[in-house]
Formats: C-alpha cells, sequence, structure tokens
C-alpha cells in the first residue's frame, strides 16, 4: 500500500502525517530513480526533488469535482460572460497583427485562439500556483490515475532538463496543466511553439508563444480553417434520436441533414456548404441542439468536455459576429 494507515485506533493524528509523509518520501525516491532511467540529468532530478511536497489539496480538488450538472441554458452565460467577450474583443484587436500572423501560419482562425485562450486562464490571468513537480508527484502518489502522471511528471522533467523554464517558475494547477493554454506537459512537448522567434517557448508569460502553441495543437490535431466548428440547430417534431452521436458512422452532409428536416436554430435552411456533421446533444432532446463539424472534434481532444468544446466555440461565434 502506498499510504500508511494507523493499525492502533490511539495513534495520534501527527504520527499518521508523519508516517504518510515518509511513504510519500518513498515513493518519491522511486519517481527520482525513473527520471535518472529514462535519462533526465542528475542536475535536474535534484533541483525539481529538493523541496518537493505532497499537496492534500490537489487531492481534494480531484475528487470533490462539482457534482451538480448544469444544463447548456444555465452554463453558457457563466462560462462566456458578456465581460468575457468585451475582454476578448479587446484582446482580440490588441493582439490583431501577431494573430493573423500566427493563424495564417499555422492555418488556424485568430478567433479561435483567443476563445481558448480565454476559456482556459481567463487570458492569462488564472494559471494556477501549484509548483508542477508538488502536483504531479502528488498526484501520481494518490494512485487512482498513477500511470498518467507518472507520464506528465517525466515530462516535465524533461521541460526542465531542455531549459524552457526554471524549477521555481514551473507553475500551474493542480493537476499540473501550465501557463496561459493549460497544457499538460506531454502537450507541451508535443505542441509548444516559438510564436516570436527568440527561440524559446514561453507558454507562461511570452504571448505570441501562447498563441502558436494553442494553434500548433488545433493544426496538428487536424483543424480546417476553411470551415467553423458547427452550430445550433432546431429539429422537426418526431426527429429519430438514434441519429445523434459524434461517433464514425453517424456523420452526414449539412444536405442530408437539411433533408431531414434540420433548420438553422432561427428556421432558416442550413448552409449549402460540402461538410460533414454530426448531430449532437449534450443535454439530450430537450435541451440545446448542434449540428458540429470536425474542427469541434478538434476541440474535445484538447478537452474531452462537451461543454468546455461548446464554450470555446460559443465566444469564438461572438467575438466575430456581436
Amino acid at each position: 500500500m502506498k499510504k500508511i494507515l494507523p493499525l492502533i485506533l490511539g495513534l495520534s493524528l501527527s504520527s499518521t502525517a508523519f508516517a504518510q509523509d515518509k511513504d510519500f518520501d518513498q515513493y518519491v525516491q522511486g519517481l527520482k530513480t525513473e527520471a535518472l532511467n529514462k535519462g533526465i540529468s542528475q542536475a535536474i532530478v535534484d533541483q525539481a526533488f529538493v523541496d518537493v511536497t505532497y499537496k492534500p489539496r490537489a487531492v481534494k480538488a480531484d475528487r470533490n469535482q462539482p457534482e451538480k450538472r448544469l444544463t447548456l441554458d444555465e452554463y453558457i452565460p457563466k462560462a462566456v460572460p458578456d465581460w468575457k467577450v468585451k475582454q476578448a474583443k479587446d484582446l482580440y484587436k490588441k493582439h490583431q497583427a501577431e494573430l493573423t500572423r500566427i493563424g495564417e501560419q499555422y492555418g488556424v482562425q485568430p478567433r479561435f485562439i483567443v476563445a481558448l485562450w480565454g476559456i482556459e486562464s481567463n487570458f492569462g490571468r488564472f494559471t494556477g500556483n501549484y509548483s508542477v513537480i508538488d502536483a504531479l508527484s502528488t498526484m501520481a502518489y494518490e494512485g487512482r490515475r498513477e500511470e498518467f502522471f507518472r507520464g506528465e511528471l517525466m515530462s516535465a522533467l524533461t521541460i526542465l532538463d531542455q531549459g524552457h523554464i526554471q524549477v521555481e517558475d514551473m507553475k500551474g494547477s493542480w493537476a499540473g496543466a501550465m501557463g496561459q493554454c493549460q497544457f499538460m506537459p506531454s502537450s507541451f512537448i508535443n505542441f509548444a511553439a516559438d510564436g516570436n522567434g527568440d527561440g524559446k517557448k514561453d507558454i507562461w508569460d511570452t504571448e505570441a508563444d501562447v498563441f502558436a502553441s494553442t494553434a500548433n495543437y488545433l493544426s496538428q490535431s487536424g483543424w480546417d480553417d476553411s470551415y467553423t466548428w458547427g452550430r445550433q440547430v432546431k429539429l422537426p417534431k418526431g426527429f429519430d434520436m438514434n441519429l445523434e452521436g459524434r461517433v464514425q458512422g453517424k456523420e452526414k452532409t449539412l444536405a442530408e441533414w437539411n433533408a431531414l428536416g434540420i433548420t438553422r436554430y432561427d428556421g432558416k435552411p442550413l448552409p449549402k456548404v460540402d461538410v460533414d456533421a454530426w448531430l449532437t446533444a449534450p443535454d439530450k432532446a430537450d435541451g440545446r441542439i448542434y449540428l458540429v463539424y470536425n474542427n469541434y472534434n478538434v476541440l474535445m481532444k484538447w478537452n474531452r468536455s462537451y461543454y468546455f468544446a461548446l464554450a470555446v466555440s460559443h465566444l469564438a461565434d461572438r467575438i466575430m459576429l456581436d
């Protein structure tokens, strides 16, 4: 067992905590050995783990995810309030030249870059203040997703070993998501990009690198800037909901969906565009209904939450349409 539990009812709380700390220290020794075996330098291993600390708050945050499920009608206004739309528009204009250049380089519409920036970290304001090494070591030790978090920890150590950031500056969320685009360490290794040509990949403090990294992630994940993400639609009465589902084989062209009686939300016919779309109903048939394109599937690779992807999509739309 990873965590030492008191075997005697009279064991003091302080003794239990000490036993757990000792066990965590032993676990960290295993992490150090694994890192060295993977080629991480001794110097980085020593620096990264010198003050590593078990973080109960991270475990609590993981276990106590909000239980109340909001409907999309409740969630979207909270996730995309008018003040965030205004900030997104202002920042889009402020960085328009840079966003346009990066968007053209990677083939991603700049409004989606800004929307992801806004939803992930409120445009860089909320990036987390946990030591990434503390957070990932804690979550690996906690054990429910040990393999995943051990892998992410090794990726974080690789980032340090490559010199992208100093140990004391590597801050993130309780789960180890880092920087203004909230990349997990493996995503940083796979997708982080130098947006301003200074030879660095700084997703913490350099906005051009945040934009380029975001665009690179989307581009490499299959983004097609010929299309948008999808749209909210209306169904005819008696529609067969067995056709709903974002899985291979259930996609149809917009013409085919149109022939089945689906319209835009305002009742107008669907666009005459030759593109495959999936029908999705996150809140079932009595909630909001969407036809989504492959770009929406790409957003789901970023975060496997229908609500997250729809928040990004709605903010991207409001940046350009309001």
